[in-house]
């Protein structure tokens, strides 16, 4: 064979491999990487999605837990990973939105590096106070936290988290001077709350509303635009008299860039016709979670418009991370 005419069959080789690679999809175990500690919300709803898409996409779907530097660690990897369909991760507000602005030099880029797929589920915090406090509304926090300046703290799950500058947010917007407590991860910093060494934390809502149904935590308010399906009982932070506190978390799945679009409409059908079943609609809503699905373009620029809303945010907060 002359050397045009292995250049030609090479070139021919690559132009159909990735097609025929789409349409043999999938032929292995599928990673969905979950870039916070098992436990958490995020994992919660996630290990319930890769087990029904096991089924539906008739291959293995795995759920890795890879932890670190504010989820960048695992989002890092991903964005680094073949872009064959196999490796995927579930983004959230922080890791996409928060953290571009938060970081100085992050060794990706949340917007070229990545692939929407579809979003999964809009997640508003609870703010939840230990039961030694005597707060029973967000007022009467706001009240008790004025009565003794420094006095009292608020947990976090780590610098810059969602749940960090939630924290702020209200230190500014109600003007209290209360204390950041940043801890490693959701479980440790929910484990401190309920032991009283914290007095109140923005909670994702999967995670906290076991502890407030089992009377472990008090909930205040949620932070979302309107109060949720699975806790009408607590009003929004506004209702609650903080003009403008809205924060909700998302979470959606996104694969590395270069993905064969085959593959994302076909793991976004699964994952929708997923979230349509009775069983999960269920358990979304009884950890507190509003199944949000999408088009990987409307993902796209939602995204794009939380990354410059959260820009502001940190800007006024001061916080940074180098």
């Amino acid at each position: 064979m002359t050397f045009r005419r292995l250049l030609l069959a090479c070139t021919f080789l690559t132009c159909h491999a990735l097609p025929a690679a789409a349409e043999d999809y999938p032929n292995k175990p599928i990673s969905i990487v979950v870039p916070f500690a098992a436990g958490g919300g995020v994992d919660i709803l996630t290990r319930v999605l890769a087990q029904h898409l096991t089924d539906r996409l008739e291959a293995r779907v795995l759920v890795e837990n890879r932890v670190g530097a504010g989820g960048n660690v695992g989002v890092d990897m991903v964005a680094k990973a073949a872009p064959d369909g196999y490796t995927f991760v579930m983004a959230t507000t922080g890791t996409h939105t928060i953290n571009p602005g938060l970081y100085r030099n992050l060794p990706f880029n949340a917007e070229k590096d990545f692939k929407p797929v579809t979003l999964i589920a809009s997640v508003p915090n609870l703010l939840v106070v230990n039961t030694s406090v005597p707060a029973k509304s967000v007022q009467e926090l706001i009240d008790h936290a004025r009565s003794k300046p420094g006095a009292l703290n608020f947990g976090s799950f780590g610098n810059g988290t969602s749940n960090h500058l939630s924290g702020e947010l209200l230190k500014s917007t109600a003007h209290i001077d209360v204390v950041h407590v940043p801890y490693k991860n959701a479980p440790q910093a929910v484990t401190d709350l309920i032991g009283e060494r914290v007095a109140f934390a923005f909670v994702n809502t999967p995670l906290a509303l076991p502890h407030v149904r089992a009377g472990k935590l008090r909930a205040l308010a949620v932070t979302g635009k309107q109060r949720s399906a699975a806790t009408p009982e607590y009003p929004t932070m506004e209702e609650a008299g903080v003009e403008g506190f809205v924060v909700e978390s998302w979470y959606g799945l996104m694969a590395p860039a270069g993905t064969p679009d085959k593959i994302i409409q076909r793991v976004r059908a699964a994952t929708i016709a997923v979230l349509a079943k009775p069983e999960v609609k269920e358990f979304f809503m009884k950890q507190g979670a509003d199944i949000v699905t999408s088009t990987p373009e409307a993902f796209a620029t939602m995204a794009a418009n939380e990354r410059d809303r959260w820009a502001q945010i940190i800007k006024a907060s001061g916080a940074r991370i180098d």
